[in-house]
């Protein structure tokens, strides 16, 4: 492994997001070089202009890359999900997809290696269900956006790059994403489940998530979905009471499955309701070891960290 990456050149998108911001450094300290896709025409060396939503990428994006690590969207949780929201998320996914699969499809020399973000939003609303990578695509937007956002990197398969596409569950930080906007209530006294409860949500924290990147980028016979999560998806209910304890507050007050889908739509409806038990098979079956296996040492390890 060290040999490999003695040698990798990567070129990274959604470099200043969540889990970007984690993954490069990690990367760099295992002796990668990273060169940034950004949206600044005035770049430097170690980045490349792009824009996705003109079609746009430097000529000299892919020369002498031998990996790239595919982020950037646009954040599905940031407001209500009207028409235009829809068709904006949609767009910065499978757009910025489509792009680089051409580009590498057209490339004398591509990529050897992609992986390509997805979602556990591609298995829909599932009750109890567990969920492995043959399981088909569930309704709804997100499933929708995830069949179209991997099927957009079909050039770039038929051109012979391994891809892969890791579907990403809850990530557990407390720097962004779902844990910091979910804790603040409870840290105000003022969390507790949501609808009944029951709903599934399939986690991983950002130390694990970072690491099984890394682990997909060297594994060469994994290509396809494989689920990002943890291996004990937890209830909402379950989830409330973790929450509650590594904040050490109580967790006395539920929303109702109702009030949620009145205050934020649909957006509720998949992103806090929905139910979906995925299980990390494809991880777990090629020897990933996860440092956070329990939720209450991961949201213990998450909180902690500033």
């Amino acid at each position: 492994m060290e040999e490999l990456y003695s040698r990798m050149k990567i070129l990274v998108s959604g470099a200043s997001g969540l889990v970007g911001s984690a993954l490069v450094p990690f990367l760099q300290a295992q002796g990668c070089e990273i060169i940034r896709l950004v949206r600044t025409p005035q770049t430097t060396p170690d980045t490349v202009y792009w824009n996705p939503a003109t079609a746009e990428l430097a000529d000299n994006a892919l020369e002498g890359i031998d990996a790239v690590v595919h982020l950037a969207g646009e954040n599905i949780a940031s407001g209500r999900w009207t028409a235009a929201r829809k068709a904006r998320i949609t767009d910065s996914r499978v757009g910025g997809t489509r792009l680089l699969a051409n580009a590498m499809a057209a490339a004398a020399n591509p990529p050897q290696h992609w992986i390509c973000a997805s979602a556990i939003g591609y298995y829909g609303n599932r009750g109890d269900e567990r969920l492995t990578e043959t399981s088909n695509a569930g309704d709804g937007f997100l499933a929708e956006l995830c069949i179209e956002w991997e099927a957009a990197a079909a050039p770039a398969v038929a051109a012979g790059v391994r891809v892969v596409f890791p579907r990403i569950g809850i990530v557990l930080s407390s720097r962004g994403g779902a844990l910091a906007k979910l804790s603040l209530p409870f840290k105000l006294c003022l969390g507790g489940r949501l609808g009944n409860g029951g709903q599934y949500m399939s986690w991983i924290s950002l130390h694990d998530l970072v690491r099984a990147l890394q682990f997909l980028l060297v594994t060469e016979n994994i290509s396809g979905p494989v689920n990002l999560s943890a291996p004990n998806p937890a209830t909402n209910r379950e989830f409330t009471k973790a929450m509650g304890r590594a904040l050490g507050r109580p967790t006395p007050f539920p929303a109702p499955a109702a009030i949620l889908r009145l205050l934020l739509g649909e957006m509720a409806e998949q992103l806090l309701l929905n139910s979906i038990r995925a299980t990390p098979g494809t991880l777990v079956d090629n020897g990933f070891q996860f440092d956070h296996e329990k939720l209450d040492e991961a949201l213990a390890a998450a909180l902690a960290t500033r």
